[in-house]
């Protein structure tokens, strides 16, 4: 394993995390109020949103260099927004086969082959919520169909790889998980981390 660069390593004083308090909870989210103390040594509060979830995001790229989007309604900014399929998976679960179980149920899609090719942390300054991010490859049509929960009204859209990066890339696509997605399986494709004749496909 190659050594750690002295940059990456962690500086200077932690967060004192005091006395927690509860103040909302709901079956998805747990909001707790913390006495804390900065790594100034200043004293203060810190408000958490916990989640009871870990977020998943799966790029379904099919042979030819397309993928599968699904685009519906969001609450907190009231939008419509074109995304890569998420969900969430309790973390007491294995987080491939919540991932493979949001697949079907947003798109009806199966896959063959799964590889996992990023984590992340989401708004880590109010959140502790982390994310894991499959490339799923081998599609094939399940014989159920989807089966999205009662909340999720979804349409599906399939396009070329490079037509999707581009619109991410000129603000039309603003899903922080899809547009990491694309980056990275870009980055795969030109540096030689997808099969080759993939990444020809995703490239155009």
């Amino acid at each position: 394993m190659p050594r750690q660069p002295a940059w990456l390593r962690p500086h200077g004083r932690p967060w004192g995390r005091g006395t927690g308090r509860v103040v909302y909870d709901n079956p998805w989210i747990r909001v707790t109020e913390h006495d804390a103390t900065a790594p100034t040594g200043y004293p203060t509060f810190y408000g958490v949103v916990g989640f009871k979830n870990l977020a998943l995001a799966i790029l379904p790229l099919h042979e030819d260099g397309t993928i599968t989007l699904v685009g519906q309604h969001r609450f907190p900014l009231a939008d419509y927004s074109w995304e890569i399929p998420e969900g969430g998976g309790p973390l007491a679960n294995d987080p491939l086969d919540s991932a493979k179980r949001e697949l079907r149920e947003e798109t009806g899609l199966l896959a063959a082959e799964w590889r996992e090719v990023l984590r992340m942390q989401l708004s880590n300054s109010v959140t502790d919520e982390q994310a894991i991010g499959y490339i799923a490859t081998g599609l094939s049509a399940a014989v159920d169909g989807a089966e999205p929960d009662a909340t999720e009204a979804i349409t599906l859209a399939r396009a070329p790889f490079r037509e999707v990066l581009n619109a991410a890339l000129a603000g039309e696509i603003r899903d922080a998980l899809t547009l990491a997605m694309l980056l990275r399986a870009y980055y795969m494709a030109r540096e030689g981390g997808l099969p080759r004749a993939l990444a020809r496909g995703m490239l155009g």
